[in-house]
C-alpha cells in the first residue's frame, strides 16, 4: 500500500511538473508568436514616430486603438494625453500596469534602420528633434503584448486589470496629472501597481526586481540671479550676476558633503546656466537650472532648503542688495518622490518570475545612479497601493560596458528580448497578484 501511495505521489508530482512546464512553454511561445506577428512592427512604428512629453497625441491614439481592439474599455485624454484601459474579469483584486509613452528632445544618431527623423513643437513653443532615447517605445509595445496575453488567459485569473499609457514621464509630471484628473476616482483603484523599465546598462535576458528603493526623488529648481548691468571695463559700476552665479555653483558642491549624513545619498547638479549677451557687457541677470536627487524625504528637504540658503548667502557676501536677492523657484510640476517597491509584493513578483522564467533570470546589482521615476505617485504611502517597479536588461552581456547611456543620441537596445521578456515577466507578475488574493 505504501509503495502504491509513493507511486501515486510521484505520478501526481510528475503531472504537476508537466502542467507547469507546459504553461511556461505556452506563455513563451504565445509571446514569441505575437512578437513576430504584431509586436515587432508595432515597436518599429513607435520608435520611428516618437513624441515629446505632453505631446503624445498620435502615440496615445495608436495605443488606445490597439487596446480597444483587444476588448478593453479604453478612455483617452486622462491627464492630458494619457489613456486608461480596463478589463473587468469577475471578483478579485485590481492590478494596474503602467507604461510611459514619451520621447526626448534629442536628434537620434543610433544608426538604426528605423531611426527617428521626427521633430515636434515642444510645450515651450520651440520645434525640436525627437527620439525614443530611454526605451519607452519598448514599454508601450510590451503593454500591448501584456494586454493580449491577459485577454487570452481570462479563464486563469479573476479581478480587474487596468492598463495605463502614461504621458510625460521624462518631465516627471504625467503620473501626477493623471491622478489629478481622477485616475483613482473615475476608474477602479488598484490594489497593486506594476511597471518595468528597460536598462541599456543591464544584460539582455536578465530581470531585476528591487525589494526596496527603485528610483530616487527628483526636483527641478530654477535660480534667477539678479545683478546691476555695467560696462565690462568698469565692473565696479555694477554687480556682476555671472560672478554671483559662479560662486553659487561652487558653493552648492559642498551641500552634499557637508549638509547631509555621510551614509545618505544626494545629488545637486547644475545642468544649465544662461546669462549675458556680449564680451564687454556685464548683464543684469543669469538663469540657472538644477536637478536635485535624494532617497528619502528628510534628505530631500535638507537639500532643497540648502539651495535657498546658499543662493542668498553668496549674494549677500558679494554685495547684492536685498531687493535683488536671487529667486529660487522649485518646480511644482517637475517633481517626484522616490519610488520604493513594497517588499512583500516584490518578493511575490520575484518568486513568480523565477518559477516561470528560471531562477537564473534574476539579477541583483547595486544602483549606480540616482535616476527618478514619477511612477512613485501611483504608490505613495497615502494611496495604499502596493507597487513593484522592475528592470529588464536591454544590451548583450558582452556590450554592456560600452553601451551608450539612456538619454544619449546613440542610445539603442535589443528590442526583441526586451519586449518578449518584459511581457512574460509582466504577465507572470500580474497573474501572481491576481492569484494571491
Amino acid at each position: 500500500m505504501n509503495k502504491l501511495i509513493r507511486m501515486s505521489a510521484l505520478a501526481i508530482g510528475a503531472l504537476l511538473f508537466s502542467v507547469s512546464a507546459s504553461a511556461q512553454s505556452s506563455l513563451k511561445e504565445a509571446i514569441a508568436a505575437d512578437y513576430d506577428a504584431n509586436l515587432a512592427a508595432l515597436f518599429t512604428h513607435f520608435h520611428a514616430n516618437p513624441e515629446l512629453s505632453h505631446r503624445e497625441f498620435e502615440t496615445s491614439k495608436r495605443l488606445a486603438a490597439e487596446l480597444r481592439a483587444l476588448g478593453y474599455d479604453v478612455t483617452e485624454g486622462v491627464g492630458g494625453t494619457g489613456i486608461v484601459a480596463v478589463l473587468e474579469n469577475g471578483l478579485g483584486p485590481t492590478v494596474l500596469v503602467r507604461a510611459d509613452m514619451d520621447g526626448l528632445p534629442i536628434l537620434e544618431n543610433s544608426g538604426l534602420a528605423y531611426a527617428s527623423t521626427a521633430s515636434q513643437e515642444d510645450i515651450d513653443g520651440k520645434v525640436k528633434p525627437v527620439m525614443h532615447a530611454c526605451g519607452h517605445d519598448t514599454h508601450i509595445t510590451s503593454l500591448v503584448g501584456t494586454a493580449r496575453q491577459m485577454v487570452a488567459r481570462r479563464g486563469q485569473w479573476s479581478g480587474t486589470l487596468v492598463l495605463i499609457g502614461q504621458p510625460a514621464e521624462e518631465r516627471i509630471s504625467g503620473a501626477r496629472a493623471m491622478l489629478e484628473d481622477g485616475l483613482y476616482k473615475r476608474f477602479p483603484k488598484p490594489d497593486y501597481a506594476l511597471a518595468f523599465h528597460v536598462s541599456a546598462q543591464k544584460p539582455s535576458g536578465r530581470i531585476e526586481v528591487p525589494l526596496g528603493i527603485r528610483a530616487s526623488s527628483s526636483d527641478s529648481v530654477d535660480i534667477i540671479v539678479h545683478g546691476v548691468g555695467a560696462h565690462g571695463a568698469s565692473p565696479h559700476k555694477g554687480i556682476d550676476p555671472v560672478l554671483v552665479a559662479s560662486q553659487i555653483v561652487v558653493s552648492l558642491q559642498s551641500v552634499v558633503s557637508r549638509t547631509i549624513a555621510p551614509q545618505e545619498a544626494g545629488v545637486i547638479t547644475v545642468g544649465a546656466i544662461h546669462g549675458g549677451s556680449k564680451h564687454n557687457i556685464i548683464s543684469d541677470k543669469v538663469e540657472m537650472q538644477l536637478t536635485v536627487r535624494s532617497n528619502n524625504p528628510e534628505v530631500r528637504t535638507q537639500l532643497l532648503d540648502a539651495i535657498d540658503r546658499v543662493a542668498e548667502g553668496v549674494a549677500i557676501s558679494l554685495g547684492v542688495p536685498k531687493k535683488l536677492m536671487p529667486e529660487v523657484i522649485r518646480s511644482k510640476t517637475e517633481t517626484t518622490p522616490p519610488t520604493i517597491n513594497d517588499r512583500e509584493t516584490a518578493m511575490r513578483v520575484r518568486t513568480a518570475i523565477a518559477d516561470q522564467m528560471g531562477e537564473g533570470v534574476l539579477l541583483d546589482q547595486p544602483r549606480e545612479g540616482m535616476g527618478a521615476e514619477d511612477f512613485a505617485y501611483f504608490i505613495t504611502p497615502e494611496t495604499g497601493v502596493k507597487g513593484v517597479y522592475f528592470n529588464v536588461g536591454g544590451t548583450p552581456a558582452g556590450d554592456v560596458a560600452s553601451a551608450p547611456s539612456h538619454h544619449s543620441p546613440f542610445f539603442k537596445i535589443e528590442p526583441e528580448p526586451v519586449i518578449k521578456m518584459g511581457t512574460e515577466a509582466m504577465v507572470t507578475a500580474a497573474m501572481a497578484l491576481f492569484d494571491g488574493d
